[in-house]
């Protein structure tokens, strides 16, 4: 189904463009300032990103599920660890996302699920990541309620791929993926409905849908914090 293309700029305040200036503070600063960011309620701006709209059959109580959004600290910049997802899963087949998925009943909290289900997926050890804090939920069009739990990730560490649920994973440079001049509107047409989304092209990646959202929400709690 073709997608189109659809930017309005002028939504986009001029200051919300300048880079974040916490890109500008030492490894060890940007943890702190990260972490004290997300202690602070989100804003107005990060929050009712779903664009409320159920694929058919997926209607009802929402699935409580969690994802880490992991901020791997390199000599070249914070990155993203992203995953591409099998195109054999039902759900979200071939799309870029974060690791995660449902809360299962002994997790002990949305952070553990996140962990674990990061170590089930990539095998990213637990003992790597630092928890910094959490994001506004973001509600898929496939009925899952996903709360993002920011971590802090120190290498080094080696990645162990679920062959069933993983096809690849990548990183992707934080600064790239917060700039605005990145983050596109884009629609589709699903016969005579119009469905929005956003949309962070990097390379050949194609990040769109929950992932390119909830990382609009990260973007919007870290740049307009406090407003």
């Amino acid at each position: 189904m073709a997608v189109r293309i659809h930017r309005d700029r002028r939504l986009l305040p001029s200051w919300r463009s300048m880079p974040l200036p916490f890109f500008r503070l030492p490894p060890v600063a940007q943890r702190e300032w990260l972490a004290q960011t997300l202690a602070r309620p989100a804003p107005t701006s990060a929050k009712n990103l779903s664009d409320g709209f159920r694929l058919p059959g997926r209607e009802g109580a929402p699935i409580v599920a969690a994802v880490l959004v992991p901020l791997v600290n390199r000599p070249q910049g914070l990155q993203v660890l992203l995953t591409q997802r099998s195109a054999d899963l039902p759900d979200h087949p071939g799309q870029i996302s974060f690791p995660g998925g449902r809360v299962e009943p002994h997790d002990a909290s949305l952070s553990a699920a996140a962990l674990r289900e990061a170590a089930e997926e990539v095998g990213l050890p637990s003992t790597r990541v630092s928890v910094l804090g959490r994001l506004e939920e973001y509600e898929t069009v496939t009925g899952y309620r996903v709360t993002p739990i920011v971590g802090w990730v120190d290498p080094p560490f080696s990645l162990i791929l679920d062959p069933v649920e993983v096809a690849d994973a990548v990183e992707c440079p934080l600064a790239f993926l917060l700039d605005p001049a990145n983050q596109q509107r884009h629609f589709r047409m699903q016969g005579t409905m119009r469905r929005d989304f956003w949309a962070i092209p990097y390379g050949e990646r194609y990040i769109w849908g929950a992932t390119a959202a909830m990382l609009l929400i990260l973007d919007r709690t870290l740049r307009d914090a406090g407003n």
